[in-house]
């Protein structure tokens, strides 16, 4: 059996990410390396380390028996599962699933023949940086750097950039106290608070692509079927119009519901607050109303004055200790910021796509056939709506919860609408941490916010503050993993579209995707226990989620390099527990980072609202210690004062 390898593919639990090492046999599975095996009868073990306290030091082993591969239980507490059922000692087939803790690993058998490196673009979709708009016609973008560019200048090769050495260019120059590349949520929630805490607005610059900050953020809830009365994953006081979370949204809609006299309505807003989770579906608010509310606030912080049009070309440390950003304001437009503290919320730089459906669209330059979740596909429904048709759809997340419902909407004007949910593996038991374990129906892994609750607030964020990277890995690993909201009406279409027949979940491994005469789109599958099949449709989604990875930034991975900052094991940004980027510090300058681009490091629910504002609320603390001009940090008296100038939406100064 030596010319054969194993081929383990998994999608990593804290960000869905794809994994398909190749490995010869024998394989150690544990999350301490120094307790796998080297050697065993003399061959070398490929050793796989798991980060996961959910996995024993030693869980397992992958060997040959009488020419049979064979899993064997290590003595794992939590025991090794064989196509969902526990197992010590199981034989294995070519398309088994292997579970390990929150890892489902899919097995393949592989010849072992040499192969050629193939150096291949990242499987992304890139967002326009003019435009702000999913670009599925860019290719990947090389970093924006000062070599061989006229602009950002020469001088913007050095560490330190020298501030009179930009007011020679002949370029605009602007000197802020505070300034938030972005633009965006993360962006906003941070200016919400300086002025909160009593920086005036014209001491605040944002740089952005669009004044609205929720713009790309709603336009993505569009584009994944959430209209603006659906409701968002969200928590009731996770509102990012008030930074102290009262009255939250449930008590809002409450009353205007009670105004109107739906008192049912109010009162079940209500309840669903005082009952979730146990004896209540989870309260979540609607889309338009928070971007209502975001609207108020924006007006009443001056939002209007803080933000600037400008794409962020690239940021360097000054000589005086400051920070310098070139930014563009339009072709040919060029100008500099030179700000003492900096704040960078970009975002997701771009939107995962799976490898085989890009490899399709080159191919066939089909770009309305298949289709990510987060670009604008409203053409996908309204032609089922007209004519009926198959939807193949990937991936299991919250955006895939989302499809369904939009195709069973779409079932009520035309009948003749089915669905292939194509999952790479089953599902069979929801991730575990310590005795609380996550509910699976129909290979649905449930939890109503992408983390657990505690994540925010509560001792599992206190743990992870304290964890160290190695074991912040293994705690990222347990509490995350792609899950969709428990909501009692997505399982309900999902039973309901099982019983019919017209919702159908298949799993296998694509083998690849072709078009057919009738340009219908071809699925190539290895089906487990059924060998290879074809799966028809009249369209694909892909609903696998967004990239957060430094790498996928131009502005960012420049930013890396220059510097030579460090990234965390899921490539994004090494940040403090204040979320200041330390290695940045410029004399008294200091640079603090929020969101998606910081997850791996002391902060779970990054991505949130909550983790936004949270992400601020250290940051802003960061800055009053270092005695930032003009921000005062708010007492007991000072935030009520805040608070009832929100109430009665007055400026903070």
């Amino acid at each position: 059996m030596t010319n054969l390898q194993i081929q383990l593919s998994w999608d990593e639990p804290a960000t869905g990410e794809r994994r398909e090492p190749r490995l010869n046999v024998p394989i150690a599975f544990g999350r301490e390396f120094a307790r796998l095996p080297e050697e065993i009868r003399g061959e070398r073990v490929s050793r796989m380390l798991l980060n996961s306290n959910e996995v024993s030091r030693y869980h397992a082993l992958i060997d040959w028996e009488q020419n049979q591969l064979v899993v064997i239980d290590q003595g794992a507490v939590n025991g090794v599962f064989v196509n969902g059922q526990r197992q010590m000692h199981s034989v294995l087939a070519s398309g088994d699933t292997v579970q390990i803790g929150p890892y489902v690993m899919m097995v393949t058998f592989v010849t072992n023949a040499p192969t050629r490196a193939v150096t291949s673009p990242p499987s992304r979709i890139q967002f326009n940086p003019n435009t702000n708009l999913p670009d599925p016609s860019l290719r990947p973008a090389r970093p924006v750097t000062p070599l061989g560019s006229n602009f950002p200048p020469p001088a913007f090769q050095a560490e330190n950039v020298v501030v009179q050495a930009l007011y020679a260019t002949g370029l605009p120059v602007d000197e802020y106290d505070y300034l938030a590349i972005g633009a965006g949520l993360g962006s906003f929630v941070w200016a919400d608070l300086l002025r909160i805490s009593g920086v005036r607005a014209d001491k605040i610059l944002a740089l952005g692509l669009e004044e609205q900050p929720y713009a790309r953020y709603k336009r993505l809830c569009l584009s994944s079927q959430i209209p603006l009365y659906e409701r968002l994953r969200s928590n009731s006081d996770s509102c990012p119009d008030n930074i102290w979370g009262w009255p939250s949204y449930a008590l809002r809609e409450a009353w205007h519901d009670f105004s109107k006299g739906q008192l049912n309505t109010a009162f079940k807003y209500l309840w669903q607050v005082f009952g979730e989770p146990t004896y209540a579906e989870t309260y979540t608010p609607r889309a338009g109303n928070v971007f209502d509310s975001i609207d108020r606030e924006a007006k009443r912080i001056g939002w209007n004055q803080i933000y600037r049009y400008g794409r962020v070309r690239a940021i360097r440390k000054t000589g005086d200790g400051r920070y310098c950003v070139a930014y563009s304001r339009g072709p040919g437009n060029y100008a500099f910021v030179v700000a003492r503290y900096l704040h960078l919320a970009t975002g997701y730089p771009a939107i995962q796509f799976l490898p085989d459906l890009q490899a399709y669209r080159e191919k066939y330059q089909d770009f309305k056939s298949v289709v990510n979740a987060y670009e604008a596909h409203d053409h996908v429904y309204e032609q089922l709506e007209r004519q009926g048709g198959t939807v193949l759809i990937r991936g299991r997340g919250i955006v895939a919860s989302r499809v369904v419902q939009r195709i069973y909407e779409a079932r009520k004007k035309n009948r003749n609408i089915t669905v292939l949910h194509l999952m790479r593996s089953p599902k069979p038991h929801g991730n575990k941490f310590q005795k609380a374990k996550r509910t699976v129906k129909n290979h649905y892994e449930f939890q109503p916010f992408n983390w657990p609750k505690a994540c925010w607030g509560g001792e599992l964020r206190v743990m992870l503050e304290k964890a160290s990277p190695d074991e912040r890995k293994s705690l990222l690993a347990d509490w995350g993993g792609t899950t969709t909201a428990d909501r009692y009406d997505w399982q309900l279409i999902t039973e309901q579209g099982i019983s019919e027949g017209w919702y159908q979940i298949t799993f296998g491994e694509v083998l690849g995707v072709e078009q057919d005469s009738q340009n219908r789109t071809i699925t190539q599958i290895q089906e487990k226990g059924f060998g290879k099949m074809t799966l028809s449709a009249d369209f694909i989604i892909d609903a696998t989620g967004l990239d957060a990875k430094v790498e996928a930034s131009p502005l960012l991975d420049d930013l890396v390099k220059h510097y030579r900052l460090p990234l965390n094991h899921l490539g994004r940004l090494v940040v403090a527990n204040n979320f200041e980027l330390v290695e940045m510090r410029s004399g008294k300058g200091q640079v603090y980072a929020a969101g998606a681009i910081t997850l791996g490091g002391p902060y779970a629910a990054v991505d949130s609202f909550l983790g936004l504002q949270y992400a601020a609320l250290v940051a802003v603390d960061g800055l009053a210690a270092a005695h930032a001009p003009g921000l005062h940090r708010l007492n007991v008296l000072s935030s009520f004062g805040q608070w009832w100038k929100w109430v009665l939406n007055q400026s903070p100064s």
